[in-house]
């Protein structure tokens, strides 16, 4: 696997194909770019007249108001988990696939660690950013086992099963 292929999507790692200018740095004519949410909002015109996707970072604590009248427009959220036991952007990203029906990108960065993955897709995260080696190696190997039956539904309904006899009761497909 080549050392620049950390994005995991689809159960397969990638290379990442997105800039992450900072917010000081100018942003390049074409390609695929994210930036913050402040930077987005006040350059919404400039990145509009680009070529190239548009992304928008989120950290913790930040939601996503003021990005969602354009969500049609953003190809990538990225969610920085800057701690591991920081839960708010799995509540972000279940905002931004339940009650804002984004279809876009939405991936995981920062401190995605193992015993995480499960939940953050269940959460509605497609992609994950993984820089832990071990992370890496246990995606590769497929050696990730999660929990198959939940109470609380998935953002992605269609990959579980509802039980005949409890309709509460899910079961992961």
């Amino acid at each position: 696997m080549p050392d620049d292929a950390s994005i995991f999507r689809n159960g397969t790692f990638h290379a990442d194909t997105w800039t992450f200018p900072a917010d000081d740095v100018p942003l390049p004519p074409s390609g695929d770019i994210a930036v913050g949410k402040t930077r987005f909002l006040a350059e919404i015109q400039t990145l509009r007249a680009r070529n190239g996707g548009i992304g928008v970072v989120l950290n913790p604590g930040e939601d996503p108001d003021g990005i969602v009248e354009h969500l049609d427009r953003i190809t990538l959220v990225a969610l920085r988990f800057t701690k591991y036991s920081d839960g708010r952007p799995y509540s972000v990203a279940r905002l931004l696939r339940d009650r804002h029906g984004y279809k876009g990108e939405l991936r995981a960065t920062g401190d995605v660690l193992r015993d995480q993955v499960i939940f953050m897709l269940r959460a509605g995260f497609d992609s994950l950013d993984v820089a832990h080696a071990g992370t890496r190696e246990a995606l590769r190997t497929g050696s990730i086992v999660g929990v198959r039956h939940h109470y609380q539904p998935a953002s992605d309904e269609a990959r579980e099963a509802v039980g005949p006899v409890s309709p509460w009761r899910r079961r992961s497909v």
